[in-house]
């Protein structure tokens, strides 16, 4: 047994090995590494011994541990797969009507999916760079192509209405069952008291930021938990070692030190070849036109440039979005996760062609919201830079955003997470169950844009941060759900007044006084 042990770690760590080698990080790390190995630092008589010494003192050896943190992540991702086929061809189907409708939108507006920019264009877009809120404003409106003309591709309940197809694809059902709309699905979804198990910390009820700003601390020496929090975030930063930042996370991050705590745990630190790379995502943009541009501009345009909270960011969400678009190390990354991109002749030069969009993102109505809750005061200023800013989006959108707007059997997936939703509304909340029921408004449309932007353009930035601490201190989104019912439980006795869909969204229409700690932390006490 211990030799099948022991072979097993080997092949792990050959694997590992490899793997490194693919990624950005090896090449500064290995010659770190050799300039170290060369130092008066490291004796060659004892070549590990003091390897291992030097690397601590440099703190490599923290650089290695979190690379081993975040390859381990990425396995854990990439090794569950769909049980169920015929929700990709679902899926397929859905990535073809979304392609379909971005070349009829071409067709009628006379343009083409991917385009080489005049000199002209180019130069005068590079001199708008830093400002492009004024982009299609003024002489460059051209380059828009009247943006008014220009439509999202497709929104939250757009998307809704094909997963609520899916019945289609999986007919399944269990007599024993209630009739849910996700019900057919054979998925496996925790219960509240599974739930409780994983979300200890908020179940026993201990002390969490975002309940009470004055809440005492339990320690000696601090004067408020913020203070404690505050003194153990700086030591957890310092340290540097990602899994023990996540475990820091689970019960909030004090907002001073939220932006160097999130970079760690998702590994989305930068260093100059990430500026050099951006720097080539931004080539790109200034060369090649492509349509998903437009819908880049009027997704901004019809979100953040209306909120009151992310408008003056207007100009550094255009710079992310757009070279977001080009990233192809995303649709790499998440091969076999997201759908395949189209590929596509680019206009005005001869026999090139490109990937469309070169990422795999097509954005959806809400898509650059994602990115607002980085730009959240105060944690704007320290992600002012766009490369940070950037990174910690992309980090984001790889490791959890993609699940809610693809369709899969992911655990973490949209699907599954709507049919958790769907379980712990009906189980926890009967009689609402019963009063959406009864005056015939499905639960899942009430909150679905609600699960599909996790909340973002919908709870102010201040609970949204505490909302994104628990997804990544837990590495895990059924937190969504959750939280979901949670409003719809503290907001009961309104719906119970109402009996149209129209002033049940009247009802929940404003969550600006949502307390998420409080009602979460609630949810997961209450027996």
């Amino acid at each position: 047994m211990e030799e099948i042990k022991d072979g097993a770690i080997h092949q792990t760590a050959v694997k590992l090995a490899e793997e490194i080698k693919n990624l950005s990080i090896y090449k500064s790390f290995y010659t770190d590494i050799q300039k170290l190995v060369s130092s008066p630092n490291v004796n060659k008589e004892d070549l590990k011994q003091t390897l291992q010494q030097a690397m601590k003192e440099k703190g490599l050896d923290i650089k290695l541990k979190n690379t081993v943190f975040h390859w381990v992540r990425t396995q854990s991702k990439h090794n569950k797969s769909d049980p169920i086929t015929l929700l990709t061809k679902a899926g397929a189907q859905w990535e073809k009507r979304i392609h379909k409708s971005l070349n009829s939108m071409c067709t009628d507006l006379e343009t083409s999916l991917a385009k080489i920019r005049s000199q002209s264009e180019l130069e005068e877009l590079l001199e708008k760079w830093n400002e492009l809120s004024t982009y299609n404003l003024g002489k460059i409106a051209k380059v828009a192509k009247n943006l008014t003309k220009y439509r999202p591709v497709y929104a939250p309940k757009d998307f809704l209405e094909v997963l609520l197809t899916l019945s289609g694809y999986v007919p399944y059902t269990k007599e024993d069952e209630p009739k849910w709309e996700f019900a057919h699905l054979p998925l496996q979804t925790k219960t509240l008291e599974q739930l409780r198990k994983i979300y200890t910390e908020w179940a026993c009820g201990e002390p969490l930021l975002g309940v009470n700003p004055g809440m005492p601390s339990s320690m000696p020496g601090f004067v408020s938990l913020e203070a404690e929090r505050i003194a153990l975030g700086e030591r957890v930063a310092a340290l540097g070692y990602a899994p023990v930042t996540q475990e820091f996370l689970k019960k909030g991050s004090p907002q001073c030190l939220r932006a160097k705590l999130w970079t760690q745990v998702l590994g989305a630190e930068t260093s100059s070849q990430h500026a050099t790379y951006f720097n080539q995502l931004k080539k790109c943009v200034l060369e090649v036109d492509l349509m998903i541009d437009k819908l880049v501009f009027k997704d901004v345009q019809l979100t953040a440039s209306n909120d009151d909270q992310y408008f003056v960011f207007e100009d550094l969400l255009y710079q992310v979005m757009l070279c977001f678009s080009r990233d192809s190390e995303v649709l790499d990354q998440l091969a076999g996760h997201i759908g395949a991109a189209v590929t596509v002749p680019v206009r005005g030069r001869h026999g090139d062609v490109t990937t469309f969009p070169p990422s795999g993102v097509i954005p959806f109505h809400g898509f650059t919201m994602y990115v607002c809750v980085s730009l959240a005061t105060p944690f704007c200023y320290l992600y002012s830079d766009p490369v940070q800013l950037y990174c910690t989006f992309r980090a984001f959108y790889v490791r959890y955003w993609h699940h809610l707007h693809y369709i899969s059997t992911h655990p973490q997936g949209i699907v599954s997470l709507c049919l958790l939703y769907e379980r712990l509304l009906e189980a926890n909340e009967p009689l609402l169950w019963i009063h959406f029921r009864n005056i015939n408004v499905n639960p899942i449309r009430v909150v679905f844009k609600w699960l599909m932007r996790a909340f973002s353009g919908h709870l102010p930035p201040d609970q949204l941060l505490l909302l994104w601490d628990a997804i990544l201190g837990y590495d895990r989104l059924e937190i969504l759900p959750l939280l979901a019912v949670a409003i719809l439980s503290f907001r009961k006795e309104n719906i119970f007044q109402v009996n149209t869909p129209q002033n049940v969204d009247a009802v929940l229409a404003d969550l600006s006084t949502i307390p998420v700690i409080p009602l979460l932390q609630l949810a997961l006490m209450k027996s």
